[in-house]
């Protein structure tokens, strides 16, 4: 029996999907009218793989239990350990540039190995051991060391799961999945604070008992990832040889190095956001609204970062990052000129937007421009840059606030944003580059 020309297979129409573990698997072969066919169609389309959702609950609950500690660090340096704004310019540029080089590796050693998951589990262990011992230190080498330890597992971490994503997603909705995989992680950044500030106020507890009670999110990122996640089944074959290839690297193509060089230029300009906090904490915010104020920071993020994914898909990728950049200068020079509370309150919270402008578009670019058998490396290389960058951006910018003041600080992170963005115009924007 023939179909009638009305009818059409649900599996011809609809593109191959992924399944649980990655694998590509053919949609249910049945028959439906062309309206039943397109209202399927869509509900289809509102969901991407599982593996996805995974990875953004494991995130929500590691940036719940960060970010318990993280708003709460610079006040627990300044007032219980004894350390200044130049030391934590050392404890975060020292933590940061460790987790990126560690990004580079983890990214080309998954590609060899064509393995994600071992990498995600180690890494996130490793984070959420050392993350709460924080609470024990007495002096700022032992945060250091801490902190050198909780990037480490980042490191381990983060190439591998940005390049699962883009294993299990198709291009057209790349920036869809880094931004709801971005939105769940400042999810989490935005219950954490709110949790710390219930166990000041409400239960009393001490900066100490906080960090330590950060370790209870963390142990069950590590039951949700052992249990919930399967590794991809990657279609290119595991090469021998483990490290370093520069064969590799001449494979990258011209406009992925052009948009690395502007994220560097960038990033030099882009230190940790534990300055905004101490910012606040120099206009008399006391330590419970700094927190306040930085869970609300995460609501912005995370509102902007699933929205921005999604227009991510729409629009210029390559435009739509220029004008983020160009939004972060002006919030920093913005920033750095204002005096009075309500003012930073207020630039603090509009600064969140800039990661959804930036976040979900810089990944879906990378994973653009990278070949298959490199995104991992491609990802390493990106973050690399990123973290790579931020020690000499976190220690300059410390000093110059302790030489020349906040505003002076700002303003160069103003300047170098402007400069990156001007090399992406110069760079990519004639020939179209950024077009999946």
């Amino acid at each position: 029996m023939t179909n009638p020309p009305h009818a059409v297979q649900w599996g011809a129409c609809l593109p191959s999907g992924r399944g649980w573990g990655g694998e590509k698997e053919r949609a249910p072969l049945i028959h439906t009218t062309w309206s039943g066919t397109r209202k399927l169609y869509h509900f289809s389309m509102n969901f991407l793989p599982f593996s996805v959702y995974v990875l953004g609950a494991v995130s929500f609950l590691t940036d719940l239990s960060s970010e318990m500690i993280y708003p709460l660090l610079p006040v627990f340096l300044t007032t219980v350990v004894g350390a200044g704004a130049v030391q934590l310019g050392i404890i975060e540029g020292v933590a940061e540039s460790t987790a990126s080089i560690l990004k580079i590796v983890s990214g080309i050693w998954t590609d060899k190995v064509n393995k994600r998951k071992p990498f995600l589990l180690f890494g996130y262990t490793l984070s959420g051991l050392t993350r709460p011992l924080i609470g024990l230190a007495n002096v700022w080498p032992v945060v250091l060391l801490l902190r050198f330890f909780d990037r480490t597992g980042k490191g381990l971490r983060t190439s591998p799961r940005d390049a699962l994503i883009a294993d299990v997603v198709d291009p057209a909705r790349r920036g869809r999945a880094y931004g709801l995989h971005r939105a769940m992680d400042h999810a989490g950044a935005v219950l954490g604070p709110l949790v710390a500030i219930a166990l000041i106020s409400g239960w009393n507890l001490s900066l100490r008992q906080i960090f330590l009670a950060a370790a209870i999110p963390a142990v069950l990122v590590v039951i949700l990832l052992a249990a919930g996640l399967k590794e991809p089944t990657l279609k290119t074959p595991a090469p021998r040889k483990i490290f370093l290839d520069v064969k590799s690297f001449s494979r990258l193509p011209s406009r992925f190095r052009v948009l690395m060089g502007g994220i560097l230029i960038f990033t030099l300009g882009n230190s940790t956001d534990a300055f905004f906090l101490l910012r606040l904490s120099d206009a008399q915010i006391p330590p419970q609204g700094v927190a306040f104020l930085w869970s609300m920071h995460h609501v912005v993020k995370m509102l902007a970062t699933y929205y921005g994914g999604r227009m991510a898909d729409k629009v210029n990728r390559l435009k739509l990052l220029i004008f983020g950049w160009v939004y972060y200068g002006l919030i920093y020079l913005a920033f750095g000129l204002v005096k009075e509370a309500n003012g930073a309150i207020w630039i603090f919270l509009l600064y969140g937007i800039y990661f959804g402008l930036t976040e979900p578009t810089e990944k879906a670019l990378v994973s653009d421009y990278a070949p298959e058998d490199l995104r991992g490396t491609a990802f390493g290389i990106y973050h690399g840059i990123i973290g790579l960058a931020a020690f000499p951006a976190s220690l300059i910018f410390g000093i110059i606030w302790k030489v020349y003041g906040a505003p002076a600080a700002f303003g160069l992170g103003a300047f170098l944003a402007g400069l990156a963005s001007l090399v992406l115009i110069a760079g990519l924007g004639k020939a179209g580059e950024n077009k999946i």
